[in-house]
């Protein structure tokens, strides 16, 4: 049992039997991305008039669902991704999961479920990083990914509130998001679709938001494009994701690079990396600032050379530049199509930030309680 940190009391039943070093390590080898998943996975319960309960770590296991399951017919359920990285220095540290932990609960109040307690949030990471810290690549661009989620678990046809919720945590040995590397990507400006509209849930991670992307994206692959950018739902003029990404926008270079992103309005999500590489940007010497760019600024700084860069960023890929732009108006390509210094340089001052290789000034690792050695 343990409660270190939480007032919700955890229990620990661990697998009995292992996944052999041998075979653990060949899945590590090669795990692409949130296909393999580690051995166990904790599971907290909600009921109305009693508060969470019966929080335990087990095997991970299949899940066995009524089909009248309230997630099933009206997708009341959040979400969150995070990761833990091997250390330079030996151990795993989760990053920013304090910060996860704040916006589950923001995402939370939005979809009208209970809140977790922030520290039984790290208290869950705790116990499975302990349990499974095995199972953390050390290859170069891989990493164990965190996905805690909630959903309404009550029985009922009733549009309500679900009375009855889970929460589970699980983990998945990961690789590079995209298969091909950090390469530049080319979008398509989406002006048919919206992610999301003010008042409604682009804030809160949840997954509706992504089942009403997939249409946009399959459009943007018919395009010829590796990913679809969202505009604003009113006019389809202002620029505010990529997918489930966040994009920065970068105005000159070298030390008078200004680096740019859309301002959080309530559409879009306070992505966990984006205020990281905000923090970072002004580390490193750069204007930093958040406001709201059009497609033609967009387009018309690209042209006359202002414009300089364009990256998407997130807790899976981290970094993606932006090459290449195409839109039912006209396509035009990002300086010369590549990866930018400004870019490249951020990815690398987090990438160092968060396995250990440079120190951590903003306090954001948080490290498991694991043996120092693997």
């Amino acid at each position: 049992m343990s409660s270190r940190t939480s007032a919700i009391k955890f229990y620990a039943n661990p697998a009995t039997r292992r996944v052999p070093a041998a075979e653990r390590e060949r899945r590590l080898a090669d795990p692409g991305f949130g296909r393999i998943f580690t051995e166990h996975m904790v599971r907290i319960g909600w009921a109305a008039g009693r508060g969470w309960h019966d929080a335990e770590l087990s095997p991970y296991a299949p899940l066995t669902l009524d089909p009248g399951t309230s997630v099933l017919h009206y997708a009341q359920a959040v979400f969150e991704g995070l990761k833990a990285f091997r250390q330079a220095s030996g151990g795993v540290a989760a990053f920013r999961p304090q910060a996860h932990a704040a916006r589950f609960r923001s995402s939370a109040r939005r979809l009208a479920l209970p809140e977790l307690p922030e520290e039984a949030f790290l208290e869950a990471i705790d116990l499975l990083l302990e349990t499974d810290h095995e199972w953390v690549p050390a290859a170069p661009e891989h990493s164990l990914y965190l996905r805690p989620f909630m959903f309404a678990g009550e029985v009922s046809l009733s549009v309500h509130p679900s009375e009855e919720v889970t929460f589970l945590l699980i983990a998945s040995p990961s690789g590079s998001y995209f298969p091909r590397g950090v390469k530049p990507v080319t979008v398509w400006l989406s002006e048919d679709f919206s992610r999301a509209a003010p008042g409604g849930t682009g804030a809160a991670k949840t997954g509706g938001n992504y089942a009403g992307g997939l249409l946009a994206q399959a459009q943007a692959a018919e395009k010829g494009c590796d990913q679809v950018v969202w505009l604003d739902s009113r006019e389809h003029r202002w620029v505010e994701e990529m997918g489930g990404m966040n994009l920065c926008f970068v105005f000159g270079e070298g030390r008078q690079a200004r680096l740019m992103t859309p301002a959080l309005t309530g559409t879009l999500l306070p992505g966990i990396t984006r205020d990281s590489l905000l923090t970072l940007g002004r580390d490193l010497g750069y204007a930093v600032e958040e406001g709201r760019i059009s497609v033609d600024e967009w387009r018309s700084g690209c042209e006359d050379g202002s414009l300089t860069e364009v990256f998407a960023c997130g807790t899976a890929a981290v970094i993606t530049p932006v090459g290449a732009v195409k839109s039912a108006r006209g396509s035009w390509t990002v300086r010369d199509g590549g990866p930018g210094e400004v870019s490249m340089r951020l990815r690398q001052a987090l990438v160092d930030i968060q396995r250990g290789a440079a120190p951590d000034e903003h306090g954001w690792l948080h490290h498991a309680r694991v043996p120092s050695g693997r």
